[in-house]
């Protein structure tokens, strides 16, 4: 039902109500029963039982499993309890992680009004707005939230602020004729009033159309609940990688039993060998060091501003290619601010952003001062006929009241007027503003007696009611040449998207009426203020490189249109052929029509929550990883739909920044390149502890497979193996995750998601090191044992310590893409204490005897380290110096 279009009478013969009289107790409680409570319905919570035993359906985690039963029944308790402890920590993490996820829904209904008033059987009494039904009269006041989607009836300059629900800055005047017009969005509707938002200025009276899910606030909490979470770059690389290994373990676990019961070995040692190559195969402690590497990146983005609630999310900003960014707020101040005054038949350009109260007047390049005809007595009447009031908190300033009159407060205040020059003029009456009016007007009589009105509003209302006009020379009539020179500083003011406030006086004769219906007649204008919400100084230089990084920055915003277009030709993102669509536009649009143009728009304007997930989905369906940025309710869909939700700290909506991955706390656009920046990096960083690993694992695995095939004793055992990949491979891995960017980082083109974790020849450089230090730890055992066959575990020991040693000099080459000579060896300190720690762990466990049982060691000599030292040094010198 579009209520809109309907007028008062019309809308209470639909719902069967009498506005003076409201519903009685028995339709009241037939109505909750046939439409519900006036609530959010949310979807059943998973118990967090499920929730953690669903962290242990990962394959590669059964595969663990199940080597932790074999090792278990074979006896190999250290092993089995070892591979169990490392489950359970990826385990714990993982469901903490998705524990706190979800809770948008939560938030969302927190924005429902608790209490309402509500007209039943003649009489206004509170009750809970759950208990709100279809029909029910409510009475709103200023500082009130609407409890339910309504119609209204009655307004007294009603305003209501609904940037949660659109994204608009300014409140919105509310009316109560019907409108005519066909489809029009939730921000056009201004005879409406909507679940969530809030009363700013004025009183009315409203008819409840809508209750719950069947309201606004509830068609998007619809849309939060239908949208799933899209799978990260990294988780989908990551879930390839695990089938790889998986697919790989089990086959070498066949293959070693298979040859090792040909040879005649017995079939208990054979499943021991094959638990081993499977605990070999597997790197066990990968998902424990991505996260850390994640987590230490979230550190770091921290203290750039980026609060980071997904860890997924930080990686997957460094294959962002598409940033769709919210206007107002993101990309601007979400300051209303005086930029400029037309007065005097000249246009004066004002100086300083924000609420901040420094700045300057000038006329073309020259400072004017405080004696500048007319100046003081615009800015003067502008802060008297004015609600608004400047407070300091936390030593910033910010408006308690209406934006726009926070603006003029702000400008009064540059010219060094403070609030005391109000208290030389006493209030006599106030002539509000409404949305048929436009205007506000306040009669006051000064110090002298004399009695004045001042009127500001639209230039097009006051033009009509002035008689004369002011400049350097006093009072002059009005002329039609004058009133065209005004209209034009208009439309010059309108082209800079600069929204025009007039403001003109009438001294009133003593023997005048204040209640006369033309008292607001024969004005004196005064002046025009332009005033807009200034963009963020940075942000022209963060979307420059953006672009320069192959990024595409789209800015998505409630307000209109060519206030949209201004603010993206000033910060230079919307290109000579780019194009800007409204949101009626895209009604009329198919989704297929949407994508064949959506590579060359770079604006919507005047869009809802439906669209911005309509344009989100279809950036995404040509293949872009999406980056979507809001503040408000109406964000939060879209934002949960993208592959990376931003939404703001300052300004931001609880439900917005619980549907999101990452919170900027300084709500700057500038902010987001940061954060690409270090997204990047980490993926980088991710690439290079992956390489480290998996050359580290293919040794491990081939030393195995090798000793098999040449009928050897096994070379290693399942606890040592299990020792290098969680302490000798992780230190150091986990070091390379806090590894220093390279310096072309965002002069890059995003990466291609689909691109596989072994390109660029990653996969090359896995294997080739990884057969060198299998060899290599082979020779180690094979010199040894033949040496002295009958001391098994001195051998073992040898190729155990040679297998860390060229992991750890391996480490060094995994830093740069090219030569373990293109970096600095002492660039990265960590890493550096990482290697000492290893080596030092690995002592421990070599030489400190109450260990030495348990990971199967014994003492070795120094000429036994010189052979060590020797052969681990050799897969670094051969290839360290290679591109490839």
């Amino acid at each position: 039902m579009k209520w809109y279009q309907l007028d008062v009478e019309k809308v209470e013969q639909k719902l069967q109500v009498i506005s003076n009289r409201g519903l009685n107790n028995k339709q009241a409680v037939e109505r909750r029963k046939q439409h519900g409570e006036n609530i959010l319905e949310s979807k059943k919570q998973v118990s967090n039982w499920i929730l953690f035993f669903k962290q242990f359906q990962d394959f590669m985690v059964l595969v663990l499993l199940a080597a932790t039963l074999i090792a278990g029944l074979l006896g190999e308790y250290i092993d089995a309890i070892a591979i169990m402890v490392i489950v359970l920590i990826n385990g714990c993490i993982g469901f903490f992680q998705e524990q706190k996820a979800e809770n948008s829904l939560e938030k969302l209904k927190e924005l429902s009004a608790p209490i309402a008033s509500v007209l039943r059987e003649k009489q206004w009494e509170k009750i809970s707005s759950r208990d709100i039904v279809v029909g029910d009269v409510v009475r709103i006041n200023s500082g009130d939230r609407i409890p339910a989607d309504i119609r209204i009836i009655k307004s007294n300059g009603l305003e209501t602020e609904e940037s949660a629900l659109t994204g608009e800055s300014l409140p919105v005047s509310k009316h109560a004729t019907a409108i005519t017009a066909e489809n029009l969005d939730v921000q056009d509707q201004t005879n409406m009033g909507f679940m969530g938002t809030m009363v700013t200025r004025g009183s009315g009276t409203g008819v409840v159309v809508g209750t719950g899910m069947k309201t606004v606030m509830g068609q998007i909490a619809s849309l939060i609940e239908g949208t799933k979470k899209t799978v990260t770059p990294l988780e989908m690389k990551l879930a390839e990688l695990g089938k790889i290994l998986i697919v790989v373990a089990l086959l070498l676990t066949v293959l070693v039993v298979g040859v090792g019961v040909v040879q005649g070995h017995p079939m208990y040692e054979m499943f021991l060998a094959g638990v081993s190559l499977a605990v070999a195969a597997i790197p066990e402690g990968l998902p424990a060091i991505v996260t850390v590497a994640l987590s230490l990146g979230v550190q770091r983005m921290i203290r750039k501003k980026a609060i980071v609630r997904k860890l997924s999310a930080v990686e997957t900003l460094g294959c962002a290619s598409v940033v769709c960014s919210d206007k107002t707020g993101t990309m601007t101040e979400n300051q209303m601010t005086v930029k400029e005054m037309y007065l005097n038949g000249e246009y004066l350009y004002v100086t300083g952003d924000g609420y901040q109260t420094q700045g300057d007047f000038f006329l073309n390049k020259n400072k004017v001062e405080r004696t500048h005809p007319n100046l003081e007595t615009m800015l003067l009447y502008g802060m008297i006929c004015n609600h608004s009031q400047l407070m300091v908190k936390k030593g910033k300033n910010f408006i308690d009241g209406d934006p726009t009159d926070g603006a003029l407060l702000v400008a009064a205040r540059k010219l060094g007027l403070h609030a005391d020059r109000k208290e030389d003029y006493h209030v006599i009456k106030e002539l509000p503003f409404d949305s048929d009016r436009k205007r506000m007007s306040i009669i006051v009589e000064d110090k002298n007696g004399m009695k004045m009105i001042i009127t500001k509003g639209a230039p097009d209302v006051l033009l009509p009611r002035s008689t004369y006009y002011l400049d350097e020379n006093g009072r002059s009539l009005l002329k039609k040449e004058d009133t065209k020179e005004i209209e034009n500083a208009v439309y010059h003011m309108a082209g800079k998207a600069l929204r025009t406030i007039a403001i003109g006086v009438r001294i009133l004769p003593n023997n005048m009426d204040i209640d006369s219906t033309i008292i607001e007649n024969e004005l004196t204008f005064i002046g025009l203020y332009g005033l807009m919400d200034p963009p963020r100084k940075e942000v022209k230089s963060a979307i420059r490189e953006c672009k320069e990084a192959g990024i595409k920055t789209v800015m998505i915003t409630g307000d209109h249109a060519h206030t949209a277009r201004a603010i993206a030709s000033h910060l230079q993102l919307l290109p000579e052929n780019g194009l800007l669509f409204e949101g009626k536009q895209l009604n009329n649009m198919a989704d297929q029509e949407l994508e064949n143009v959506i590579e060359d728009a770079y604006v919507f304007a005047r869009v809802t929550p439906e669209h911005k997930l309509r344009i989100v989905k279809a950036f995404q369906n040509k293949g872009h990883i999406v980056a979507m940025t809001g503040d408000g309710v109406n964000d939060a869909p879209a934002i949960k739909a993208s592959d990376i939700g931003i939404s703001m700290g300052i300004n931001g909506t609880d439900v917005t920044k619980e549907a999101s991955s990452l919170v900027l706390m300084d709500d700057n656009f500038a902010t987001i390149k940061s954060a690409i920046n270090e997204g990047r990096n980490i993926y980088e960083n991710i690439r290079k502890f992956i390489r480290y690993l998996l050359a580290s694992n293919v040794g491990e695995i081939l030393v195995m497979l090798f000793a098999m095939l040449l009928a050897l004793p096994l070379p290693l055992v399942p606890v040592q193996i299990l020792w290098v990949n969680l302490v000798t491979d992780g230190l150091p891995a986990m070091a390379l995750g806090v590894d220093k960017a390279e310096s072309d980082v965002m002069k890059r083109g995003p990466r291609n998601p689909r691109e596989g974790i072994f390109s660029r020849g990653l996969g090359y450089k896995i294997v080739s090191r990884g057969i060198l230090i299998g060899i290599v730890t082979l020779i180690a055992f094979m010199v040894t044992y033949q040496n002295n066959p009958e001391h098994l575990i001195y051998a073992q020991t040898t190729a155990f310590a040679t297998l860390v040693v060229a992991q750890l000099i391996h480490v060094f080459d995994c830093r740069s893409e090219h030569s373990v000579f293109a970096r600095n060896p002492f660039g990265n300190m960590y890493l550096v204490y990482a290697v000492i720690s290893s080596l030092l762990l690995l002592f421990v466990v070599i030489y400190w005897e109450p260990l030495q049982p348990i990971f199967h060691t014994t003492s070795l000599s120094i000429i036994d380290w010189l052979l060590v030292v020797g052969l681990g040094a050799i897969p670094t010198v051969l290839f360290g110096y290679s591109k490839k």
